[in-house]
């Protein structure tokens, strides 16, 4: 674990750095920042920042409060406050979020779903007993 030099509302921010080079299978779970320019290949959930460097690869869901994205990404991609897709960034996978920033040449084949309800649900999780799909 790195602790930056930020000071934010009284406490530090610390955050975990997964270098190039190294790759990781399973889920990572972490309650301050990630810094990806390694491979992953399962779940990462942060309460914090998830940043996919250019070099870093993920093969799996990212949940956050904020994602930023300059590498590869296949998977659900879901943030409370915003994604960032950067120029380099290729994202093969849906989005739910309240905000969207999508640079010039950046690749996204998925869907997005954006808002400020904070219902992150799926679909399926959302339809009541006896509801009937729409045909």
């Amino acid at each position: 674990m790195l602790k930056s030099n930020l000071y934010e509302g009284g406490k530090t921010e610390e955050a975990t750095v997964i270098s190039k080079g190294v790759k990781i299978e399973g889920k990572l779970s972490c309650s301050g920042s990630i810094r990806l320019d390694g491979e992953v290949q399962g779940d990462i959930t942060s309460q914090s920042t998830v940043i996919v460097g250019e070099n870093g690869k993920v093969n799996g869901q990212i949940n956050a409060e904020s994602i930023t994205i300059g590498g590869k990404v296949t998977g659900t991609v879901r943030a409370k406050e915003k994604v960032v897709l950067e120029a380099k960034a290729n994202l093969k996978g849906d989005i739910t979020t309240k905000a969207l920033m999508v640079e010039i040449g950046a690749i996204f084949n998925g869907n997005s779903k954006m808002g400020d309800s904070g219902n992150f649900n799926t679909p399926s999780e959302t339809s009541k007993p006896g509801d009937t799909p729409a045909k």
